[in-house]
């Protein structure tokens, strides 16, 4: 019996030793990456930080200041990066407003540990009044899209038109939640180990074309997310997020709105764009275009098809009927 107790700690020994080991090594290959370390390599000089209530945001102002304003919100665990190829089509005629929200790229964790939708609808505000925006369009994808959704019904007067791509809050793991949903087991431990091939997993779900995934954007992600502080704050927006009764804010949206959806979308399906347009009976008008072979990543997979399709709804009259289009291709 002495000798199956010491088999037995000398296992449990070995077992503790080799998690001591891995741990130890993952904190210092999957080391926090400081904050002027990364803004040395993604920020550059449109870049700008400013103080919102106890946040430093990362944003960008591009584009003619007299001009219309357009202000993009990117998804989730993504940057204001991903909006690079709208802003190039778009900032000859218009003002383009970009920001990373908390717990993402440059700007990284909100002091107070507040990550719920109304914190970062509240932050929103507060950038739109410190840089006195008038009215403007916008435009949102992902998480992105919901967290517009929340802003425009919030600040009817404010937005003018909007556009919708895909927005996660339609996902049936989080529709009309009014308790957060339920996290993997041992996700904590993405705080001190964080592999690459986990965005490289999130993104590979994510596309309808496998192929056009970079290792350029999995590095950017990969990294992004390893900043100070950023792990932790993501697990806990996680941990706060409530979706709450999407359906009737949706009811309550009345801004002329084009909605984005790629036909191999895995995240939230095409079914639901169709849901989505279905719900907005307050909108003034509503448009759907799906484009085919796409997925979850819209603005990444299809990025001039997408900057041309946003830059004629921002430049036309939007149409009064509801009306459902596939571009050509």
């Amino acid at each position: 019996m002495k000798k199956f107790f010491r088999i037995l700690g000398w296992i449990v020994g070995s077992i503790a030793v080799v998690l001591a080991v891995g741990l130890a090594i993952g904190s210092v290959y999957y080391r926090d990456i400081p904050a002027a370390e990364l803004e040395k390599k993604y920020a550059n000089a449109e870049s700008k930080f400013i103080m919102l209530d106890g946040v430093r945001m990362h944003y960008r102002d591009e584009g003619p200041r007299d001009a219309p304003v357009i202000v993009l919100v990117h998804a989730h665990f993504d940057s204001l990066l991903m909006w690079d190829p709208w802003v190039a089509a778009l900032k000859d005629k218009y003002r383009v407003v970009r920001f990373d929200f908390t717990s993402h790229g440059l700007t990284g964790p909100d002091p107070s540990g507040d990550y719920t939708l109304k914190r970062t609808v509240d932050l929103v505000d507060l950038l739109v009044k410190e840089l006195k925006l008038p009215t403007f369009a916008m435009g949102g994808t992902s998480m992105g899209g919901t967290i517009s959704m929340h802003y425009a019904t919030r600040n009817p007067d404010k937005v003018s038109k909007l556009i919708l791509l895909s927005p996660g809050a339609l996902n049936t793991r989080i529709r009309g939640r009014d308790t957060p949903p339920p996290l993997p087991p041992g996700i904590d431990l993405l705080k001190i180990i964080t592999p690459k091939m986990m965005f490289a997993g999130l993104l590979n779900n994510g596309y309808g074309d496998k192929s056009k995934v970079t290792d350029q954007l999995v590095t950017q992600w990969w990294e992004m997310m390893r900043r100070e502080g950023q792990r932790e704050a993501e697990i806990t927006r996680n941990r706060q997020y409530v979706s709450g009764d999407v359906d009737a804010l949706i009811r309550t949206i009345t801004q002329p709105t084009l909605i984005m959806w790629g036909e191999k979308n895995p995240v939230v399906s095409v079914d639901q764009a169709k849901q989505l347009v279905d719900l907005m009976t307050s909108a003034k008008s509503v448009r759907l275009i799906v484009y085919p072979g796409v997925g979850h990543m819209a603005v990444h997979e299809a990025p001039e098809l997408t900057a041309k399709d946003a830059r004629a709804f921002f430049d036309e009259v939007v149409a009064e009927a509801p009306a459902a289009v596939t571009p050509p291709g």
